[in-house]
């Protein structure tokens, strides 16, 4: 981490969480964080769901909810970048304070609730924006919609014309009963009208879904025989966990969904199981308590084709993005893989 960085976070720690997560978008926009650039390799290149990615690194959704930093995010050494959850109509989310920075466990808790500037908003932007690395979209339902399934097809019609990816997100704990859409029958209609909006698309894109890291063993294998049959074009695994075990920090039982490091085991568990229930068939996307090349190595190896993170740069700074993605070409390297596709995998046993 550089000096300017260093200082940066110091005085971001002293604000509010999210007023400093907003100063750190306006820090973007106006150009005062040095970049490094893409970063890549012919070992770190790789493809996912017909998605040709510089390096297997990317932003996870939350960052830039509303896509107002998509330029300079896409300097910042990810090899793809995955932006919102925007909603059909403007919400302004659940009431403040909504975020909690949890610096004893490395963490953060969050119950914002979706907010966001809306699909159409979001997709002017979208559009505007001149895409030099894969830019996704997370789909969101809003909060008094009488038709949450079908929100998630409105915003893919709105925005899809403008983004390399979409990702359903039935999997937020912040939304009221948001994540009951990952039963089995209410997933598969939810996806059908997904795939149809998809197919109407004049450029039809991958559509990933994104589920929560507290599922049982059966409703894991219920998700993956769904995702399979629906022609889904990959699974991130996983969203923000309810569970509070271990915590150190004062907001440790703050409502919302707990990220960041005591993540890490549960969700790559879970990545190993879902690795297991589609034997390589679906592309796989790990997230969850990365802040290291080698944790990112860890999915990867775990059954995961690319790797997502965001809370670890509340503590390591953007900078990290670049840090683990050449990290990870020196562990490859010295593992005597040639390229990521050869890693995927390779360590699951030890995670089931």
């Amino acid at each position: 981490m550089n000096l300017i960085e260093r200082a940066g976070l110091f005085a971001l720690h002293k604000m509010d969480p999210e007023a400093a997560h907003g100063l750190s978008i306006k820090a973007l926009q106006a150009g005062l964080v040095p970049l490094p650039g893409v970063v890549t390799s012919d070992r770190l290149k790789t493809r996912l769901a017909g998605l040709d990615l510089p390096n297997p690194v990317g932003l996870a959704a939350g960052f830039d909810k509303n896509a107002t930093a998509l330029a300079p995010l896409s300097r910042a050494g990810f090899g793809f970048v995955e932006v919102g959850a925007a909603t059909p109509l403007p919400q302004p989310g659940n009431p403040k304070p909504r975020l909690f920075r949890l610096t004893e466990d490395q963490a953060s808790i969050n119950r914002f609730g979706f907010n966001n500037d809306g699909m159409e908003a979001i997709a002017t932007r979208l559009a505007a924006h001149r895409r030099t690395i894969p830019l996704g979209l997370n789909l969101g339902a809003n909060k008094t919609s009488d038709n949450r399934a079908g929100d998630f097809a409105r915003v893919l019609a709105a925005c899809g014309p403008h983004v390399d990816f979409a990702t359903v997100n039935v999997s937020s704990p912040n939304t009221e009963k948001l994540r009951d859409l990952q039963g089995r029958a209410a997933l598969s209609a939810l996806l059908a009208g997904v795939m149809d909006t998809r197919a109407a698309l004049s450029r039809p894109i991958p559509v990933f879904l994104k589920i929560a890291p507290d599922l049982t063993r059966d409703e894991l294998a219920e998700i993956a025989e769904v995702a399979l049959a629906s022609g889904l074009d990959a699974i991130i695994a996983t969203n923000t966990t309810l569970s509070r075990d271990g915590l150190k920090s004062a907001d440790r039982d703050q409502m919302g969904g707990l990220s960041g490091a005591p993540l890490f085991e549960k969700s790559t568990r879970v990545l190993a199981q879902l690795s297991h229930l589609t034997a390589g068939k679906l592309p796989l996307i790990g997230v969850g308590g990365i802040s290291t090349p080698e944790q990112a190595y860890a999915k990867i190896r775990a059954g995961a084709s690319a790797v997502q993170f965001y809370t670890a740069m509340v503590y390591h700074g953007i900078g990290l993005a670049a840090r683990i993605a050449t990290g990870m070409d020196g562990l490859l390297a010295r593992d005597g893989f040639a390229s990521v596709d050869e890693a995927v995998g390779t360590g699951r046993d030890a995670w089931l």
